[in-house]
């Protein structure tokens, strides 16, 4: 009897089978990873590079799409108030709010997974006073504990340095802020795992709580933790957007899909709507394919509630 190799096993696998069965799945996926490779490939494929001061020319700002009357061919959707090349500012502003979602989500993964088996798996008084912990972080919003943050750097180090902390100051923020999903849902998993047969095998044959933790029940405990991490992609994406936005997040000088919208907005009823929409149009489709594809995988990893 020959031994099914790794990849006959993903093939004959019911992710994939149900994956190619979904249309809306697959299409979900086709635009997401388009915008993935758009995003990574940003130096290659923009037109201009919006960072290089010499290039942008202020008496180029605000001009329309170019399909426009008052269009250039040179800017294919217009530019922004700082002259620079709108598809262009896109494609590296797409890069760096996925970069924050991904270093927000994997710093709340890491956070909230610790903590998570270690609720469930130790319990008693550690199991209530890490969940009391995580009570009294859902209490703060993230965008409480950005104002915090963001004034006490600002406080400490001035607005310019500010500037250049942006990125990984959102990324701790919106990591810490959103941590306690992922420990709620891992904590979960873990009481239903702990009692189980295979663990108290563990146990009997002498492993220690640490690699029984690690090697034994977090693994089991993976496809709810996958299905909140696209769900937390999303949510993270969103928030950088949203405290963008609100003039606490990335400066207007470095582009981001938050700061795009932010520049946009007072000038949206001047006449220079194309500012804010295509930055718009561009986070939404992205929320929605993260959402759908999440939805998707949410209905696969969970048969029970796929069937209902």
């Amino acid at each position: 009897m020959q031994t099914k190799t790794r990849q006959q096993k993903i093939k004959e696998s019911y992710l994939l089978y149900s994956f190619r069965r979904d249309k809306v799945a697959m299409l979900s996926f086709a635009v997401l990873l388009f915008l993935l490779l758009a995003a990574l490939c940003a130096p290659l494929l923009a037109p201009y590079d919006p960072y290089d001061t010499a290039a942008i020319d202020l008496m180029d700002a605000e001009i329309p799409p170019f399909w426009m009357d008052e269009g250039d061919s040179r800017f294919i959707l217009g530019t922004d108030i700082m002259g620079r090349d709108l598809l262009s500012t896109m494609l590296y502003g797409l890069r760096i709010s996925v970069a924050i979602g991904i270093g927000a989500v994997l710093l709340q993964a890491f956070i909230g997974i610790a903590i998570g088996l270690a609720s469930g798996y130790i319990g008693g008084k550690v199991d209530a006073i890490l969940m009391r912990i995580a009570d009294v972080q859902l209490s703060f919003s993230t965008l409480m504990v950005a104002i915090i943050v963001s004034a006490i750097v600002q406080l400490a180090f001035g607005a310019e340095r500010y500037e250049q902390l942006a990125v990984p100051l959102l990324i701790i923020i919106i990591g810490i802020a959103e941590w306690p999903q992922y420990a709620r849902t891992v904590r979960a998993s873990v009481l239903g795992e702990k009692n189980k047969e295979y663990v108290e095998a563990a146990r009997v044959v002498g492993l220690d709580s640490k690699r029984i933790m690690f090697s034994h029940i977090l693994p089991n405990t993976l496809s709810p933790v996958l299905v909140i991490s696209t769900v937390q992609v999303a949510n993270a994406v969103m928030s950088e957007a949203a405290l963008s936005f609100l003039g606490l997040g990335v400066p207007v000088s470095t582009p981001s899909i938050g700061s795009l919208i932010n520049a946009g907005f007072e000038y949206i009823f001047s006449g220079a709507w194309w500012i804010i929409f295509f930055p718009a149009i561009l986070l939404v489709v992205f929320i929605l394919v993260i959402n759908l594809l999440g939805d998707w995988l949410r209905d696969v990893l969970n048969p029970k509630l796929y069937k209902g």
